[in-house]
C-alpha cells in the first residue's frame, strides 16, 4: 500500500514528500545531467563539454513593495544569485518570468528591472530570455520565477553534497539575518517602541546583508575542493540548524556544530525574541554554511573578515556513523532538522495584528 505523505502546512516540502512525489518522476534520463534534483541541494548541473558545466537554480521572484522598490528588487535578485553562487561561480545567464499584479505601474517595474540590470552587470550576468506581463489574480510577493545559470569548470564546481569527514564547518554572519532584516524593514515603529530606535535601526541595516554572493565568491578565492572550500549551502528556510543538517545529510556525513561559536549580528537576538522566533531555526538568507579543508579554514575566515563579512569556524564534519550533534553551553544534543521555520507563523501574526 502506498504511504501517504502530505504537504507541509507552510513552506518548503519535506524530504519525504520529495522522495514520494517528485524524485521518481523527473522525465527522460540524460547522461549529461551530473547533478539531478535532490532535497537540500539548490542547484542542478549539466556537462556541456570541454571541461565546462552549467549550474542551474530556480526560485520564485519575490517582490514585496513594503520594503521599497529598490530594496525589494535587490533582494529578489540576490535570493536567486545566492543559490547559484554556492557552486563557487557567479551567475552567467538569467531567465526571468515576471507574472505581475495588475496594480504595478510602469515606474515601479522600471525600478525593479533597473536594479536587476545593475546587479547583473556587477557580477557579469546577462539576461537571455524571459516573459513579462500583468495578470488578474496575481498577488505580491510571489510574482513569477527565474533561473540563474553559472558557467563553471567541471573540476571545480561545488554542491552541498561534497563535504567530507574532517572538513571544518564555517558559518558567515550568524543566525536569523533574513528574519531580522525583514521584520526590521516591515515593522520599524513597533520595534522602536518596544526595543528602542537604536535596535530598530541596527536591525534594518541587516537587510543589505541578506545575500551570500560575496561570501561565496570570497571564500573560493582561497581554492576549490581539495584546495580550499569543498561545499557551500545558504541557510534559508529553517536557518542555520536546517542548513547544517541538510549539508551533512546530502553529503552522507556526520557533523558536530558548536552553537556558542557562531557569530551573531547586532539586534538579532532582541528582534527575534520580540516576535517569538527561535533564531537558529529562522530563515537566514545571507548566512553561508561551508565545508572547508582543515588547513585552509583559517585563511577562508581571514579573507571573509577582510571583506567585512563576519565568519567563524564553528564545528567539524564527521564520519556518518558518528552522528549529527549540536553543542550548546557544553551540552551535546542530537542535531535535528527544524522542519517548520518559525518565521512564517511569526510574520503572519505580526501582519494580522496590523503592526507597522
Amino acid at each position: 500500500m502506498k504511504r501517504k505523505v502530505e504537504f507541509p502546512a507552510i513552506g518548503k516540502i519535506s524530504p519525504e514528500f520529495f522522495d514520494e512525489y517528485i524524485f521518481p518522476y523527473l522525465g527522460a534520463k540524460r547522461e549529461e545531467v551530473i547533478v539531478p534534483p535532490q532535497h537540500g541541494v539548490d542547484t542542478g548541473v549539466i556537462r556541456i563539454g570541454n571541461g565546462k558545466v552549467l549550474v542551474f537554480t530556480t526560485d520564485p521572484i519575490y517582490i514585496l513593495p513594503a520594503y521599497g522598490w529598490e530594496k525589494a528588487a535587490w533582494f529578489a535578485w540576490h535570493i536567486l544569485a545566492s543559490d547559484v553562487t554556492t557552486s563557487g561561480f557567479p551567475p552567467t545567464y538569467i531567465t526571468a518570468d515576471f507574472n505581475l499584479p495588475m496594480e504595478i505601474s510602469e515606474e515601479e517595474f522600471a525600478t525593479v528591472w533597473q536594479v536587476w540590470d545593475r546587479e547583473s552587470k556587477k557580477y557579469g550576468a546577462t539576461v537571455v530570455t524571459g516573459h513579462t506581463a500583468r495578470y488578474p489574480g496575481v498577488n505580491y510577493p510571489m510574482v513569477g520565477g527565474a533561473t540563474f545559470i553559472s558557467l563553471a569548470d567541471e573540476d571545480k564546481f561545488l554542491t552541498p553534497k561534497m563535504a567530507r569527514p574532517g572538513d571544518a564547518l564555517i558559518i558567515t554572519k550568524g543566525p536569523a539575518v533574513e528574519a531580522t532584516g525583514i521584520f526590521a524593514s516591515l515593522f520599524p515603529n513597533y520595534i522602536s517602541e518596544k526595543l528602542g530606535p537604536e535596535i530598530a535601526e541596527t536591525g534594518e541595516k541587516l537587510f543589505w546583508k541578506m545575500s551570500t554572493v560575496d561570501d561565496a565568491l570570497t571564500a573560493v578565492s582561497v581554492g576549490y575542493r581539495e584546495e580550499g572550500v569543498r561545499a557551500m549551502h545558504d541557510a534559508t528556510e529553517c536557518g542555520i540548524l536546517g542548513g547544517v543538517y541538510e549539508m551533512a545529510e546530502a553529503s552522507g556525513v556526520g557533523v558536530v556544530y558548536y552553537k556558542d561559536k557562531t557569530p551573531i549580528q547586532p539586534g538579532v537576538l532582541e528582534i527575534t525574541s520580540l516576535f517569538g522566533m527561535e533564531p537558529f531555526s529562522s530563515i537566514s538568507e545571507g548566512t553561508l554554511v561551508m565545508a572547508v579543508v582543515p588547513d585552509k579554514a583559517d585563511e577562508v575566515v581571514r579573507r571573509l573578515k577582510e571583506k567585512g563579512i563576519d565568519a567563524a569556524v564553528v564545528g567539524e564534519f564527521l564520519p556518518r556513523d558518528k552522528g549529527m550533534w549540536v553543542v550548546e553551553d557544553g551540552v551535546q544534543k542530537p542535531l535535528e532538522h527544524p522542519r517548520v521555520d518559525p518565521f512564517w507563523s511569526a510574520i503572519d501574526r505580526a501582519l494580522s495584528e496590523g503592526l507597522s
